[in-house]
């Protein structure tokens, strides 16, 4: 088990990680985001051993990597798939994944798995952005790594693509039974993908759970809306349930929050249908192809915004009428803590 207890990383006399803990299991996806700059490559890198750390401690199995007894990269057995690919661009496909091997039964392994088979005797120059990635993977999981560490493997790649390669890599890391830590900004893919997903936010870890947990009970505010779409719906809460303008809610206080509340709604926990007398009012309108998202303006200048299918058609300045429509539970922040 990979174990960090009290990570900081510092840049000059700036921390820009700090007293970062995590564990992962055997076969577990972790996967890290958070805005620009907030430390996520800062951690893949002094896990791998490539920069000093200021504190704290990094052990896998033999090893334990701290302040004053650094581990050498190549004593870590840490396997490592960048965005920019890093293959030899002389070699074929198969002299990349066997580069440093001496058994290659491994790499036939893998460049069947990943369907890299027919491309053996090709060289970078002739694959695709997604068939590069494959085989950036396939050599870092030849190579029998303890554990895998990915930054923004797709982001170079088009949409279309990455919505099938990043099952594959999943699949495949899974296959190999070992952990992984995949950095990326793309909320979406993290949700998807990962087993667990941290959130970062200048260097610190806001939240570490399971992807349903942080996007449905986000720790704080910045998780809520840097995982997805949010509005904040002022109401009053007493006993789970909170009374607000579109009427009662099943609400879940996040870090004690009781009395005078923000109810966090996403765009899929409403509906709107136009109506003369509606008790909201559009605001502006964005067409999503299946779908339309709206933002709405209730009485008292709360605006919320609201997703429905692309049949329902309303203009800005048209009123609405507006209800809560999800029946699970939803987050509810102290108003204070705004």
């Amino acid at each position: 088990m990979l174990k960090v207890s009290n990570l900081t990383v510092n840049y000059g006399t700036t921390a820009v990680v700090k007293s970062l803990n995590l564990a992962l299991a055997e076969d577990e996806v972790l996967m890290l985001v958070g805005p620009t700059g907030c430390g996520k490559t800062t951690i893949l890198q002094a896990l791998a051993g490539l920069i000093p750390i200021a504190s704290g401690e990094i052990a896998l199995g033999s090893w334990h990597a701290s302040a004053t007894k650094p581990v050498p990269p190549e004593k870590r057995n840490v396997g490592m798939v960048f965005q920019d690919f890093a293959l030899f661009p002389h070699l074929t496909v198969e002299q990349n994944v066997c580069f440093r091997l001496s058994n290659t039964a491994l790499a036939d392994h893998w460049l069947n798995l990943l369907g890299l088979d027919k491309l053996r005797h090709a060289k970078p120059a002739r694959l695709s952005g997604g068939q590069k990635q494959r085989v950036a993977l396939a050599r870092t999981l030849a190579h029998e790594p303890a554990f895998v560490l990915l930054d923004e493997p797709l982001s170079n790649l088009d949409a279309a693509l990455k919505d099938n390669l990043r099952w594959e890599i999943r699949e495949a890391l899974k296959a190999a039974g070992v952990p992984a830590i995949w950095v990326t900004h793309d909320q979406e893919e993290a949700l998807s993908i990962g087993d667990r997903v941290g959130i970062l936010n200048g260097g610190v870890l806001e939240q570490l759970d399971t992807p349903e947990k942080c996007f449905s009970e986000p720790a704080s505010r910045f998780v809520a809306r840097f995982l997805g779409e949010a509005s904040f719906l002022p109401g009053d809460l007493n006993q789970n349930q909170v009374i607000t303008a579109l009427g009662p809610a099943p609400g879940i206080p996040i870090g004690g929050a009781a009395g005078d509340v923000d109810l966090l709604l996403r765009p899929d926990d409403l509906s709107l249908v136009p109506s003369e007398l509606g008790n909201a009012v559009i605001d502006w309108v964005r067409y999503e192809g299946c779908s339309r998202l709206y933002a709405v303006r209730l009485a008292g200048d709360t605006q919320l915004r609201v997703r429905t299918s692309h049949e329902v058609r309303a203009e800005p300045g048209q009123r609405v009428q507006m209800a809560i429509t999800t029946t699970h539970p939803l987050a509810a922040f102290s108003r204070s803590s705004a």
